[in-house]
């Protein structure tokens, strides 16, 4: 039987951990210690014939080489937010030299004449398509399925299926939509947005570490991941601290760079 992983490359908000500019106790630890460094969120899935990015945000190059990483045959992103698609220039050299056709790359529907804009040299890298809400894309053994989540933009999470298990994929979300929350009820694994240890600056766009926790409990999450986390918004926390907090709470877990799934 052929295994399906799935990834988490990268579990930081946007400014990473460490940040160059902070000095808060989280991002002292992340540079002293670096396995308590968080790049900036992204998912790689992979199975027998496919290898799939789930956002290539601005350290996917890293990423991508931490995890020896050479293929890549489909990309899918959340969003059109910096820290998710800022990466997609380090695939240029990968197509042109190794690949030597286009990476499909499927795009939400309001993002396609951004990307135009943004990364005109790029268009010879990527095919783009608009991904649509609701429909699934299948590979191999698992398809993907694009569920709106509550963001400032267009944005969807990412319900991945196989014959084993149900994994939802939230990065950036304030709870869910009630029409998503009814297809992510039940699943194995809820891997969603939590990005503030304390108070949330963002209630209409993110969570915090406690409303992460209460969101898994609310879809009946056999296991609830918690991501796109920061160590100085709102409250800077340590590694440990963020462990302590979570450990009170059974079948949730602190999702950590290079983290993996079995599906």
């Amino acid at each position: 039987m052929n295994e399906t992983t799935f990834m988490i490359s990268g579990s930081g908000a946007g400014p990473g951990a460490p940040s160059f500019f902070c000095n808060c106790k989280g991002c002292v630890e992340a540079r002293e210690k670096p396995t308590a460094a968080r790049t900036r969120s992204g998912a790689i899935i992979t199975t027998a014939n496919q290898t799939i990015l789930l956002d290539t945000p601005p350290d996917l190059r890293a990423q991508l080489v931490r995890e020896k990483v050479s293929v890549i045959d489909q990309i899918f992103l959340t969003h059109w937010h910096y820290d998710h698609f800022g990466g997609l220039g380090e695939l240029e050299y990968y197509v042109k030299l190794q690949r030597k056709e286009p990476i499909p790359l499927y795009l939400p529907p309001t993002a396609i004449e951004q990307f135009k804009r943004a990364f005109p040299y790029l268009e010879e890298i990527f095919v783009t398509t608009p991904w649509a809400f609701h429909e699934s894309y299948s590979f191999d053994n698992l398809s993907i399925t694009p569920l709106p989540a509550n963001h400032s933009i267009e944005t969807a999470g990412f319900l991945v299926t196989s014959a084993e298990s149900r994994l939802a994929y939230f990065p950036d979300t304030a709870g869910l939509p009630d029409e998503t929350a009814e297809e992510v009820k039940g699943v194995d694994w809820l891997i969603c947005d939590a990005t503030f240890h304390g108070d949330n600056w963002f209630p209409q766009s993110h969570m915090s570490v406690l409303e992460a926790i209460d969101l898994g409990k609310k879809m009946n999450a056999h296991h609830t991941v918690l991501t796109h986390m920061s160590v100085h918004y709102s409250q800077p926390v340590t590694t440990l601290e963020l462990y302590e907090t979570v450990s009170g709470h059974p079948n949730v877990l602190a999702a950590y760079d290079g983290m993996k799934i079995n599906l």
